[in-house]
């Protein structure tokens, strides 16, 4: 059995520099679990702590039941494939696959069979004599995938294998990569920046922040129910919009004002209560709009007017930016979240920008005013001082 414990785990290095705190992560026997985060949260650390390439400060971790912070990293019977592929540049596809296995004495039959059953997993087969130098960018990742699966070892770990491949054939082989999982069901722990990769690869993704472990869930259950603003900003593209709302609370619901606007949610969540008369941050997705004229009014039953300062036609989607004379929310996440884009906080300006996700089909012009709808039941809240989800 191939699953990873990870208990209380820590990572203080010799400087005192702290860069991972109390984290706790249990993959399943063949689970494919994605560690996420911007740079420098520590994900990649945690994974050279499971390969053995970091000591562990604190806590313990296991790998198939056999507790492995003593355990040489060639003794751990895990296989790491690199951002980098890792090739010997002088040895053939074949050679590079076939070396492990040398090195562990297996017989030339055994060798040649689990080379050859690997590069016909892989669809590499008629590969196996060329070297790196002459393979593609597609082509040499598979190869450092094969020479990963003839070791035929209780975990895979991941570091960001796909960030040097272009766009395209980054989607191919994410693709690829979650045919291979199916196929072969080792367990698996993968990093990566990207979340659209943690969220289409992923049985579960852990989102990370400055080492410490924000939430651990689905994709699906880790975007409909974000536990802060960090993980609701981080994951999702377009990212999650955000505003600050004053809270009404009535017999029928609550009402939440912002700026000129009002909207009402019928079936709240039983905590909002206790902010009532208060301001908290509201959290909306950018398909919980729709323009007014295809809106399914039972569920898009609130509206607000607004000015389209910019209109993207994606052709499978239409993307409205609009924005409203409301001070920008600025909280810790956001501006981390910013930073890992490239940008400073001072690029939220002095208003609240939107991004609404409508339907193709609609005949919206730039610089015109229009009437946007409102699904209330998709409506995120957040605690504005400790940025925890309101549920």
């Amino acid at each position: 059995m191939g699953a990873i414990n990870i208990t209380s785990v820590g990572k203080i290095y010799p400087n005192g520099t702290r860069a991972l705190e109390d984290v706790s992560i249990e993959v399943n026997d063949g689970e494919f679990v994605v560690l996420v985060g911007p740079s420098g949260c520590g994900k990649t650390t945690l994974l050279r702590m499971v390969a053995g390439l970091e000591d562990i400060t604190e806590g313990e971790i296991s790998i198939a039941d056999k507790i492995v912070n003593e355990v040489a990293p060639k003794d751990r019977d895990i296989a790491m494939v690199f951002q980098n592929y890792a090739l010997y540049p002088h040895m053939s596809v074949y050679d590079n696959m076939a070396f492990s296995l040398k090195l562990r004495k297996f017989s030339k039959d055994e060798i040649d069979k689990k080379v050859k059953d690997a590069a016909k997993t892989l669809e590499i087969d008629e590969l196996l004599d060329r070297k790196p130098k002459a393979l593609s960018g597609g082509q040499r990742q598979r190869v450092a995938m094969g020479r990963a699966i003839v070791r035929s070892p209780q975990a895979f770990l991941m570091d960001e294998p796909l960030s040097n491949l272009d766009a395209k054939l980054r989607v191919q082989m994410r693709a690829e990569l979650g045919q291979l999982h199916t196929q072969l069901q080792t367990t698996t722990l993968y990093v990566t920046h990207d979340q659209v990769e943690a969220m289409t690869m992923g049985d579960r993704v852990a989102v990370i922040r400055k080492g410490i472990l924000q939430q651990i869930d689905t994709p699906r259950e880790i975007y409909l129910y974000p536990k802060n603003i960090f993980v609701a900003g981080f994951i999702g593209s377009p990212s999650m919009n955000f505003v600050y709302a004053t809270v009404k609370i009535s017999s029928k619901g609550a009402s939440l004002t912002f700026g000129e606007d009002q909207i009402f949610v019928k079936d709240p969540p039983e905590s909002l209560k206790d902010y009532e008369g208060n301001e908290i941050v509201l959290g909306v997705r950018p398909e919980a709009f729709e323009d007014s004229v295809y809106a399914n009014k039972k569920e898009f039953s609130e509206e607000i007017n607004i000015h389209v300062s910019l209109l993207e036609q994606l052709g499978s989607d239409t993307y409205i930016h609009f924005y409203k004379d409301i001070n920008p929310v600025q909280t810790e996440a956001i501006e981390e979240i910013l930073a890992d884009e490239g940008e400073d906080i001072s690029v939220l300006g002095t208003q609240t920008k939107f991004i609404a996700r409508i339907n193709p089909n609609a005949t919206i012009e730039e610089g015109k005013n229009i009437t946007l709808s409102i699904n209330p039941s998709k409506l995120h809240f957040f605690n504005p001082e400790t940025g925890l989800s309101i549920n």
